[in-house]
């Protein structure tokens, strides 16, 4: 007589109820075990989601948010020892091409280049002392992304998905889309060291048609593939039961059940056309746009960190030209970034959505060449919107010029540290046990700037 199994005394007795008992128990263990299940933060959370509009390259603070009377003044003068070692060898001071303007009822003042988002400004809070360690690409997109100069750790929204799962199973949980790549390419979002189910989905183009290749399946029905996944997943399951801890192999499995779920919600979610023509308008037209609002659309849905990189490469480097090189990419980008957040207010979302605008570092307030400006580390300007962050404020300062952070400086890893805490998590808490060590995104620095919470 052939032993029965655990599974089939349960299942022959009580008319099954023992096996629907076990199914439950099951299920819960499942959801337990996903490691994209959202999670409880650390403490009350005010912020749910991350939208990080990345403008890599660089853009000049005293340009765009960070406006230096002096430096118009002393335009064509040397900086003196006000002056601070630059990448390349540059020139005199170099007064601003455009004009600023103080905007709503905070009087923030905004360059002319962006007066969309100046509309805005009661519910932005710029940071002007931001700072960071080297004036070269490459780390400076590393240490903003991922915490650290060198690749490869962990990058932001791997850490975040990792801390707190993701509110919706059928989209990926953390969201890049960039038309190409940046310098550094695909380490900017990766998952490291982390298990590769968090690691970013990088979109490069928006036709729904197009938007993630090869995950439609034009040859079979959603019910053929289904019972088709069902029997791959469960010769993947016997498979990984002979080899415990195969974190790739565990990342492909789910890769593949999340592939089938977004057939259709992925296309739904990225197909900006769905929107109204009034709604499309606002944003603009190009690649930019449609990502600002198919950002918000993936915020909407509940995915946990969207990143949008304006471009490919390194947009924002004006070494030449700044005046045309800003003016054009603010013009480009301006209504896009003003829609979302007047979007992102109308909806409800604002309040639980943090909104982060900047590049990997900023520029010198003296020239290169004619009129183009180098890379500058010692003080730049970002800012944040919503999610718990006060609004109408000018936070921190650089000098006279605009070349070092003077005033309530802001690291990059006290950056992070802030947006954590935003989302409910404790910086210093978050860590992966990886070769011997605890890591986590800020390292072993980071203090949450508490003087811009809201």
């Amino acid at each position: 007589m052939t032993p029965l199994s655990r599974r089939d005394l349960l299942a022959r007795t009580g008319t099954g109820l023992g096996v629907l008992g076990l199914a439950g128990l099951l299920a819960d263990d499942a959801r337990a075990a996903d490691p994209l299940a959202p999670k409880k933060p650390h403490f009350p959370a005010k912020a749910k989601h991350v939208i990080h509009l990345f403008m890599n390259g660089g853009p000049s603070q005293v340009d765009t948010f960070d406006p230096k009377p002096e430096l118009t003044r002393r335009h064509g003068q040397q900086p003196g020892a006000a002056g601070l070692k630059t990448e390349r060898k540059t020139g005199p001071l170099y007064k601003s091409p455009f004009a600023f303007k103080k905007y709503g009822q905070s009087g923030v003042e905004v360059s002319e280049i962006f007066p969309e988002i100046g509309s805005c400004v009661d519910d932005v809070c710029v940071v002007r002392s931001m700072h960071t360690n080297i004036p070269n690409h490459e780390p400076g997109l590393l240490l903003m992304t991922c915490g650290n100069t060198q690749p490869i750790r962990p990058s932001m929204g791997s850490w975040l998905t990792y801390g707190l799962g993701t509110e919706n199973q059928n989209l990926p949980g953390f969201v890049v889309m960039c038309p190409g790549k940046p310098v550094v390419g695909p380490a900017l979002w990766n998952n490291s060291f982390l298990p590769g189910v968090f690691q970013g989905c990088h979109i490069q183009n928006l036709d729904p048609k197009r938007v993630i290749d090869h995950v439609r399946n034009a040859n079979v029905g959603a019910g053929t593939q289904r019972e088709q996944l069902d029997l791959l997943n469960q010769l993947n399951g016997i498979h990984k039961d002979k080899r415990d801890g195969d974190d790739q192999l565990d990342a492909r499995i789910r890769s593949l059940e999340t592939a089938y779920r977004m057939q259709t919600d992925a296309q739904e979610a990225f197909d900006v056309s769905r929107e109204p023509v009034k709604v499309r308008e606002r944003y603009g037209k190009g690649y930019f746009a449609d990502a600002c609002l198919a950002a918000r659309r993936l915020v909407e849905r509940g995915v946990r960190m969207v990143q949008v990189f304006y471009g490919s490469g390194q947009p924002w480097d004006d070494h030449g030209n700044i005046e045309t090189g800003h003016r054009n990419k603010a013009r480009d980008s301006d209504k896009a970034v003003a829609a979302l957040l007047r979007d992102l207010k109308q909806f409800g979302l604002l309040n639980e959505t943090l909104v982060l605008w900047g590049g990997e570092f900023g520029r010198t307030p003296t020239s290169e060449g004619q009129n183009g400006r180098d890379h500058n580390n010692h003080g730049f300007s970002v800012w944040l919107a919503g999610g718990g962050v006060r609004g109408g404020l000018a936070y921190g300062a650089t000098d006279e010029f605009g070349f070092a952070a003077v005033e309530n400086k802001v690291h990059v890893h006290d950056l992070h540290a802030t947006i954590l805490h935003l989302m409910g998590i404790d910086h210093e808490k978050l860590t992966y046990r990886y070769s011997g060590r605890d890591f986590r995104l800020t390292d072993v620095h980071g203090t949450v700037v508490k003087d811009i919470l809201a």
